[in-house]
């Protein structure tokens, strides 16, 4: 079996070093959507050097999203990335991310594997700090297909905890139109998975032509919350967290729709549908706390 739970979830902590920079932030800034129009001031400071800011979901590719790449690689994982989807993310902030980092690292390891019949779920955490201590966690829920039926726990449904999307009109609702060329785009910041850009492997991962990464919904949905609903400030996020349940396209229509305070303060629950197709369900179960 390719997976092994005992082992992977039992073998050490790996640690490796990670850097980026401004260019690393302003492409991946590009590849949320980021830069329209290229003159507002509220997108410059996304997209200019002298005006930059790090929106915190770029946690998740910084030094080129070694945390999947080497979750995918751990002892006791060995799986085709054609069985792979991303089920689930959250990345907890500790302090604003910083423009650029040379002496960062990065601890990850598989924090549990479980069983759910047809699929394994693999969660990896990985914990990120510089010389002035922590910056951020990250975890994330691997569904695999076909790597399940071994016995053990099933863990969360979904890979997550669930929260029931509310009743009540929206506060706020943000429509976020996809480039045809988005996920070659954003793959460039590290996700060379060739799900989304090669038509013959994503036919044989059972989709119709290469879908967008999960991980660039995530990112562009935080943006608008932050730009609609945070007064453009990036630095109020102290946490974000999603379910991936279901596909959006490159050339679609990526519809946000955003609840206050919910249930409490500090919290923005959010959904995210792809319009084109009757608003079917991309990003469910999702929360952004913030201060």
């Amino acid at each position: 079996m390719p997976i092994d739970p005992a082992r992977a979830v039992a073998a050490a902590p790996r640690t490796v070093p990670l850097a980026w920079d401004h260019k690393d932030v302003l492409l991946y800034h590009l590849g949320v959507g980021a830069g329209t129009p290229a003159t507002d001031p509220g997108e410059l400071r996304y997209t200019l050097e002298s005006r930059l800011h790090v929106l915190p979901s770029f946690a998740t590719v910084a030094g080129g999203g070694m945390a999947l790449a080497g979750g995918l690689t751990a002892p006791g994982i060995d799986v085709d990335l054609a069985a792979v989807l991303h089920g689930g993310q959250s990345v907890t902030v500790h302090r604003p991310l910083p423009v650029r980092a040379t002496d960062a690292t990065q601890t990850s390891r598989v924090a549990a594997v479980y069983d759910k019949g047809k699929a394994a779920v693999i969660v990896l955490r990985a914990d990120v700090a510089d010389p002035d201590g922590p910056l951020w966690t990250c975890v994330s829920q691997i569904f695999v297909k076909g790597e399940g039926g071994f016995g053990g726990e099933r863990g969360p449904s979904g890979g997550q905890e669930r929260t029931e999307t509310p009743a009540t009109p929206p506060d706020a609702t943000a429509d976020r139109p996809l480039r045809e060329d988005q996920a070659l785009l954003y793959r460039l910041s590290g996700d060379w998975n060739p799900l989304h850009a090669d038509p013959e492997f994503a036919r044989r991962a059972g989709f119709d032509k290469p879908i967008l990464h999960g991980l660039c919904s995530y990112g562009i949905a935080l943006k608008a919350v932050v730009d609609t609903v945070l007064d453009g400030d990036v630095a109020r996020v102290r946490a974000y967290s999603t379910r991936f349940a279901g596909v959006v396209y490159p050339g679609e229509t990526l519809r946000v729709r955003m609840w206050r305070d919910t249930p409490g303060p500090g919290r923005i629950q959010l959904t995210a549908t792809a319009v084109e197709r009757e608003d079917a369900p991309v990003l469910t179960d999702t929360v952004v706390e913030y201060a």
